[in-house]
């Protein structure tokens, strides 16, 4: 098996049409053509994990955040991001990254930071947009659900919960073929009345292009009409951060040891705590000081995440708690998202966890 292939489907489950604007997803180094022999996860591609990738034999490394985050002019070796580079290329390892497109799924790091304190009914915390679109075709009524399940088929008419959602009406298409063509239906040179179902359903937009082919594919005519419209509304499946529920409320002391055991740290740094009781949580994986005002329009008890500065603890204003559980450590679990990807399609290779600890931040 190629790598090609591993990477192609982590890219169908988490595609890099996701990832923010500012970030590096995908494939870092490497030839994508070599038979893959092992994958090692991690979440920072550091020189120890590429010389743990050695002895281990595996000629993939899947980390969280991408090595590399602005252009390099020179690989001189005297940053430890360009020595990563040239060690991995001198041994023929690809590195890639799944950062915020995995973060930023319905069942990615968020979902996992939840899963891991024991939060129930999840939903994204703030829900992107930009992400939805609409595709509109028009097809003869005999031939209309043979189009339609086609384009089912390539991932499109799913509303959250709900698959194969679409809408449809009956009207009355002209056209008049000229002598070049070879219509399906109707004369050259003369008008053409044919009945025909509007099709209408929302795809996201990492999946237009398969859509297209899906359509010109099952499509009876020669020159098929069909238009995509961009949508504003909010994706509720994709989107920063996540909020659930605890099963039963915790005081809030208790719950921060229970962070303190969950995420393996040594420090929670919190803001003033507001004596009752905690019961509805926000997370975010990595620094989520941007999500404070979702968190408490959500009206969540507490916002656990990462990477808060000083002032920005004030911001808490006695509406919400604010916990800072570490940048590496809420993100610890990440690898096991991407391995239980891996296993559920692929036996062929296998699959490492790093044993490197790559978190720079070390505590006294």
């Amino acid at each position: 098996m190629k790598i090609k292939e591993v990477l192609s489907y982590l890219e169908s489950e988490c595609p890099l049409v996701y990832q923010e604007s500012y970030d590096n997803c995908g494939l870092i180094t490497g030839d994508t053509e070599q038979a893959i022999t092992g994958a090692l996860l991690c979440l920072d591609s550091t020189e120890d994990v590429i010389n743990e990738a050695i002895k281990l034999k595996c000629n993939l490394v899947i980390a969280h955040h991408p090595i590399l985050f602005s252009p390099v002019k020179k690989l001189t070796g005297k940053t430890y991001a360009e020595r990563v580079i040239i060690k991995a290329i001198k041994h023929d390892i690809c590195i890639y990254a799944m950062h915020t497109n995995l973060d930023n799924i319905y069942n990615g790091v968020n979902h996992k930071i939840g899963e891991k304190i024991g939060l129930k009914d999840l939903t994204i915390l703030n829900p992107k947009s930009g992400l939805l679109k609409k595709l509109v075709t028009f097809a003869p009524i005999a031939d209309a659900e043979k189009v339609r399940y086609a384009l089912f088929s390539a991932g499109a008419g799913s509303i959250g919960n709900y698959e194969e959602c679409s809408f449809n009406t009956r009207g009355i298409g002209t056209f008049k073929a000229g002598k070049e063509a070879n219509p399906y239906v109707g004369a050259k040179g003369k008008q053409h009345h044919e009945a025909e179902e509007r099709i209408e359903m929302i795809f996201t937009s990492d999946k237009e292009q398969a859509l297209i082919s899906a359509l010109l594919d099952s499509h009876p005519y020669e020159e098929v009409a069909y238009d995509i419209y961009n949508l504003s509304n909010n994706y509720k499946q994709m989107g920063s951060g996540m909020v659930g529920d605890l099963k039963k409320p915790m005081k809030e002391m208790d719950f921060l040891a229970h962070l303190k055991k969950i995420f393996k740290t040594e420090c929670v740094r919190y803001s003033p705590l507001l004596n009752k009781p905690i019961k509805r949580v926000a997370v975010c994986g990595g620094s989520g000081s941007f999500l404070l005002p979702e968190a408490i329009r959500a009206k969540a008890d507490i916002l656990v995440t990462a990477d808060f500065k000083y002032h920005q603890f004030f911001d808490a204003d006695n509406k919400i708690v604010i916990a800072d559980i570490g940048h590496y450590e809420s993100e610890q679990f990440t690898p096991e998202i991407i391995y239980a990807l891996l296993k559920e399609k692929f036996n062929t290779f296998a699959l490492q966890f790093s044993r490197t600890k790559t978190n720079p931040v070390n505590y006294y």
